[in-house]
């Protein structure tokens, strides 16, 4: 195991504060996000238009979403063990800068699936390194706080990413020009996270928790705390209810309710939804801790009633209510597992954490769209009882909060 090195060596002073870090994050993650966000605004019609069944888009988008978090249970333990998170989060993001484009090489739908989730992979990669580092630097911040910001930040570019895609598509141009120009951002991303690298080569030294001599005998320590493993289950039933967005757009160009160009805008609108449920849920998270989790059932369970529908009013509704969602499930409840977990295992608990988030994931995908081929009004019945499971699972998580 590689101890990571004291922050008193002069070679890993950070030259810039703990909130500035966050924000540079921030638009790093935003530039990702035109690119994946705007590859996943549209994937759902792309494989639509390969040949593609409502239960294929579901299965290969849900096995996207569980590769982007189920992978994390191997390199979350990765980054506690070499203490340097740096290397991780590079591979990342390289990943995405480069899958994403290359779907603009292929018409295949094997092709076009694998390269999807060779981006979501490398979310997995990245992401349990990266959010380690938030977690150093939300000491006196606030964990929901700077999560939030965070998460606020990175959906500039999960709306933007979408708006491309309309753009291509609306002025005419294809699927293939859409994914080629997201290079660019791509490209973008790996500067601006080099250049931050260089300003914070050490986030650890904000919160020095413990020596380097204690760091190292607690690296030993097995097992994660009950109540993490009560939140994990909570969070797996409310992911087992809770669809994917491909599974909606899917929907919305099967029944010709929209053109594909207007698709990604619905999308962008989703994520400008997301973005502000993400900062105020964050500040709700920070003043009455898990309790503020009570409403996402509630979001999810709304979702299909509104996105099934073929009323425009409703199924826009839909898309703010999904995004809203997915803000508390990017900020807040990322948040609870710093708090939830030592700090000298926020690798391991992040990896755990959304492994158990994925897999429910994939699962509940897979079933919503097969159920949607039978009917909407089965697949909306199925949320709504995976989200009362959750309900349910939330009471013993308060309760050992209260302990």
């Amino acid at each position: 195991m590689i101890a990571p090195r004291p922050a008193s060596d002069p070679a890993t002073v950070n030259r810039i504060s703990p909130v500035r870090f966050v924000v540079g994050f921030g638009i790093v993650s935003a530039l990702a996000d035109v690119v994946y966000e705007g590859a996943r605004s549209v994937i759902g019609p792309y494989l639509g238009s390969l040949g593609a069944s409502a239960l294929v888009v579901g299965l290969v988008t849900g096995a996207g979403e569980a590769a982007a978090l189920v992978l994390r249970l191997f390199t979350g333990r990765l980054a506690d063990r070499t203490g340097r998170p740096w290397p991780q989060t590079l591979l990342g993001y390289a990943l995405t800068a480069v899958c994403v484009p290359l779907v603009a090489l292929t018409g295949n739908l094997v092709a076009a699936g694998l390269l999807y989730n060779g981006e979501r992979v490398g979310k997995a990669v990245r992401t349990p390194a990266r959010d380690t580092m938030l977690a150093h630097a939300s000491v006196g911040l606030g964990r929901g706080y700077a999560f939030g910001l965070h998460e606020a930040l990175d959906q500039l570019g999960a709306m933007t990413g979408p708006v491309i895609m309309a753009g291509v598509l609306a002025l005419g141009g294809d699927y293939r020009l859409a994914f080629g120009l997201l290079a660019l951002p791509g490209g973008l991303a790996l500067l601006a996270l080099s250049r931050l690298r260089a300003r914070a080569p050490d986030p650890l030294a904000w919160e020095p928790t413990v020596e380097l001599a204690e760091r190292k005998q607690l690296r030993l320590e097995v097992g994660l705390p009950r109540q993490f493993w009560l939140y994990a289950a909570f969070s797996a039933a409310t992911m087992f209810g809770f669809s994917t967005w491909a599974v909606l757009a899917f929907h919305l160009t099967e029944q010709d309710l929209l053109r594909p160009s207007v698709v990604p805008l619905l999308y962008a609108l989703a994520m400008a939804a997301a973005s502000i449920a993400a900062v105020g849920f964050g500040r709700i998270y920070d003043r009455v801790g898990l309790r503020g989790l009570i409403v996402l059932p509630g979001l999810a369970a709304a979702v299909p009633f509104l996105s099934f529908s073929s009323t425009a009013g409703l199924f826009v509704a839909g898309a703010v209510v999904w995004g809203a969602g997915m803000g508390v499930h990017d900020s807040t409840m990322r948040a609870a597992v710093a708090d939830l977990v030592p700090a000298h295992r926020r690798g391991a608990g992040y990896g755990t954490f959304t492994a158990i988030y994925g897999l429910a994931w994939l699962a509940g995908a897979t079933v919503i769209g097969w159920l949607y081929e039978q009917g909407p009004g089965r697949a909306t019945a199925f949320v709504v009882a995976a989200q009362a499971v959750a309900l349910v699972l939330l009471v013993p998580v308060l309760r050992a909060g209260r302990r």
